[in-house]
């Protein structure tokens, strides 16, 4: 891939920084459904570019122990399901987040796609997948990327 990225640097001048982007993306990794909130940095040498990605990937963690419970007068609170008490409104709000990085190489077709291959590494992980990205408007794209036991579809901003 350097030498491919090399020989099209050479006859395309020097490696252009397209810049920061961001990506929101819902999918299923690792078989839990989450969304997928990450930034990234493209570098472009003619139609190839080189794009790290860091994020996080939220998911419905398994403390089940916390639960809103809502009272004849309509008011809500959080409670400590083995003990009865009153706890603190962040305990019930079961969100869990796993750190996530990726590294993808992809080929655009002018106003047509972006198709690629990356790398992502998650929970001491490294999962091989495939990408598109559609182009929807300047600076904005809708992104499918899929592989073993990894699938994501959101959008990207940036780029």
């Amino acid at each position: 891939m350097l030498a491919i990225a090399g020989a099209l640097a050479a006859s395309h001048g020097a490696v252009a920084a397209k810049g920061l982007g961001a990506e929101l993306t819902g999918g299923k990794a690792e078989d839990v459904w989450g969304g997928e909130l990450g930034v990234g940095y493209g570098l472009e040498v003619g139609p190839i570019a080189i794009r790290p990605i860091v994020g996080a990937f939220l998911y419905k963690g398994d403390n089940d122990r916390y639960v809103v419970s809502t009272f004849s007068n309509g008011q809500s609170r959080c409670r400590d399901s083995a003990n009865g008490q009153f706890a603190a409104d962040r305990l019930c709000n079961d969100v869990a987040a796993l750190f996530y990085g990726k590294i993808e190489a992809t080929y655009t077709i002018p106003a047509v796609a972006e198709i690629g291959v990356g790398a992502r590494y998650m929970d001491e992980k490294v999962r091989p997948y495939g990408l598109i990205a559609v182009p929807v408007a300047p600076k904005f794209k809708v992104v499918g990327a899929g592989g073993p036991d990894y699938f994501s579809a959101g959008i990207r901003f940036g780029f």
